[in-house]
């Protein structure tokens, strides 16, 4: 868009308007339209509200500042009348209103309630990415959670945002000492500000230990056990998992805890085919000896606000009370979460199969921001276009078979021809993780982290919802 259009709808939005639709039609429904808000700078240029990254697309109404316009008649006059600042969200409403032929005054009123609407800082995830920055402070008598499998604490993140304390938590994978140690560095680093007790050693050896030391009946008891032999890319048999007796010792570990330590709510987490597995009816049988009420289901994080595609099993399960998974969120794409760090981001190039992915996409749709992987994508798409969440994160994406470091994981592809090579700080956002969250400086352990924790913005929405219940 050029300079002089940008300054005429910023300007005189009302020339736009009277312009764009006259007589008896504005008279009665108004007119709603896009603006673009100048400022001007200490240098003297002039910067353009709401700011986009390459081309400003005419289509997405998150690019532009709306307003509405109409025209009343007093004492025979016609005077002008106006609001501004409408949420973009809102936009498609507006205009399905108008194709409709409501009357004016019930725009005026939509329009209203949509700007007073203030959506919950927990809900909105995408809003609020750069709202996350400092450290939540708990008052000494927040509610406790113990956390098996923990990883560097995607869950424990979650809680804390909720208002939850995390006094222990269980990590250590013997198959990868080194990484195991250096996860749980970053834990402590992160949650020792809370009290939490990071326990290096397996689930099975604090079982056996009969979980010496860990608080009876605490608020919370959260499991996420290893996964691997379950997923999509590890599983030889459509819907079923390959189970290990390191995988059924590890549930009965977890079913244990649920007998010894009594939590008011357990939950649970994993990928969609562990609930096929005897693995998962171990842990079920023992929440249904112990009286517990049980809610699961395998829910696509990106319906509570999280930009990635993320499918998992979530399981919630209570005593004495109702406690169930909760209510879906504002949803958001990739490029809206992480657009004000691209231009941090360092440059990079398209390998041969990014650019013929990129080229395929372009083929058949306008130029739009793409988020291009450099690795994976056997049976799913390499690109996905802003608008949309990104694809599933894995710990494999930031490191080789080798578990070496890669240097670039994933590119970004705008259309004034731009590539960005995402960054770790870009790929935390995009798996929900906090501002305040402290990663190393590893790319193979920070993308272990990533890549294996619960996205810590769907864990707050699920705490939350809890939290409500008790």
């Amino acid at each position: 868009m050029t300079k002089p259009v940008i300054v005429e709808l910023s300007a005189i939005p009302e020339k736009f308007l009277e312009n764009d639709l006259k007589g008896s039609q504005f008279h009665s429904q108004g007119c709603l339209y896009p603006y673009l808000e100048t400022k001007k700078l200490l240098n003297g240029s002039n910067v353009f509200y709401p700011r986009v990254i390459g081309e400003r697309d005419p289509n997405d109404p998150f690019c532009w500042r709306w307003g509405y316009n109409w025209k009343e008649k007093h004492n025979g006059v016609w005077k002008g009348k106006s609001i501004g600042s409408i949420p973009p969200g809102a936009v498609h409403m507006i205009r399905t209103l108008q194709q409709q032929g409501a009357i004016r005054e019930d725009i005026i009123a939509f329009i209203k309630r949509a700007k007073t609407k203030k959506p919950s800082p927990k809900s909105d995830v995408c809003k609020n990415f750069h709202n996350t920055d400092k450290k939540p402070i708990l008052p000494d008598d927040a509610p406790i959670a113990v956390v098996l499998f923990a990883g560097g604490g995607g869950i424990e993140a979650g809680m804390v945002e909720a208002g939850i304390r995390p006094v222990i938590a269980v990590e250590f994978d013997p198959s990868k000492p080194e990484l195991s140690r250096a996860i749980a560095k970053t834990h402590h680093r992160n949650f020792s500000k809370y009290g939490c007790r990071i326990i290096q050693l397996t689930v099975q050896e604090v079982a056996q230990s009969g979980f010496l030391g860990f608080p009876r009946r605490p608020d919370y008891l959260h499991a996420s056990p290893v996964c691997a032999n379950f997923s999509q890319a590890h599983t030889a048999k459509a819907g079923k998992g390959i189970e290990t007796a390191d995988d059924l010792t590890a549930a009965i570990a977890v079913a244990e805890a649920i007998r010894q330590l009594q939590p008011r709510v357990f939950t649970l987490e994993n990928v969609p085919r562990y609930q096929n597995s005897q693995s998962f009816a171990i842990i079920l049988n023992a929440l249904e000896q112990e009286g517990y009420s049980v809610d699961y289901s395998v829910v696509n994080m990106a319906d509570f606000g999280l930009p990635q595609a993320r499918r998992r099993l979530v399981l919630v399960a209570s005593r004495g009370l109702r406690v169930a998974l909760p209510t879906g969120a504002t949803p958001c794409g990739w490029y809206e979460a992480i657009a004000h760090l691209i231009p941090t981001m360092p440059d990079s190039q398209l390998l041969l199969k990014q650019q013929q992915a990129l080229e395929e996409f372009l083929a058949g749709n306008a130029p739009t921001p793409l988020l291009i992987e450099r690795v994976g994508g056997r049976t799913q798409s390499k690109y996905k276009p802003g608008h949309l969440p990104c694809n599933t994160i894995l710990r494999s994406h930031f490191t080789d078979h080798k578990g070496c470091n890669r240097s670039k994981f994933a590119d970004i592809w705008l259309p004034d021809g731009t590539v960005k090579s995402l960054s770790i700080e870009g790929a935390a956002i995009l798996q929900g993780f906090p501002g305040w969250y402290e990663f190393p400086n590893e790319a193979a352990t920070a993308g272990s982290i990533i890549g294996y924790s619960v996205p810590p913005s769907f864990a707050s929405q699920l705490f939350i919802s809890a939290q409500s219940k008790l």
